[in-house]
């Protein structure tokens, strides 16, 4: 797997932990997209290790992520924002302070996180 890939999962566990817990839900996803990733079985250790402790804002490998991760990162973010239902107040103020951590203009994050919410909109009403 490849160091920007590792620093996407590493800062969704930050995301996961926004709202000071892990959900089952937040859990599995992870899993999903540590199998997406093509993570070996210890690059899969390593990201549940990180994700098993709480994290911040300043857990989030940034001089890992190239500008194209970043985008990458913001979209996952709201996805898994979204994993157990609902966004959470706290899960949508992260999402727009992760905005300003990544220093994605704001107009394209809003592009970017508009269509993620949309598609996860949509699957979700498709799952009910």
């Amino acid at each position: 797997m490849h160091e920007e890939d590792m620093a996407i999962l590493k800062s969704l566990a930050v995301i996961a932990w926004t709202d000071g817990r892990v959900t089952a839900e937040e859990h599995e996803h992870l899993e999903a997209l540590i199998s997406a990733f093509g993570a070996t079985e210890t690059e899969a250790k390593q990201v549940r290790d990180y994700a098993a402790v709480p994290r911040t804002m300043e857990d989030i490998p940034l001089t890992d992520l190239s500008a194209g991760d970043r985008r990458t990162l913001l979209n996952h973010a709201v996805v898994l924002s979204f994993v157990d239902g609902h966004q959470a107040d706290k899960e949508k103020e992260m999402i727009n302070a992760l905005v300003g951590k990544l220093h994605i203009p704001v107009e394209e994050a809003t592009r970017i996180i508009d269509a993620a919410e949309a598609r996860v909109k949509r699957l979700l009403e498709i799952s009910q």
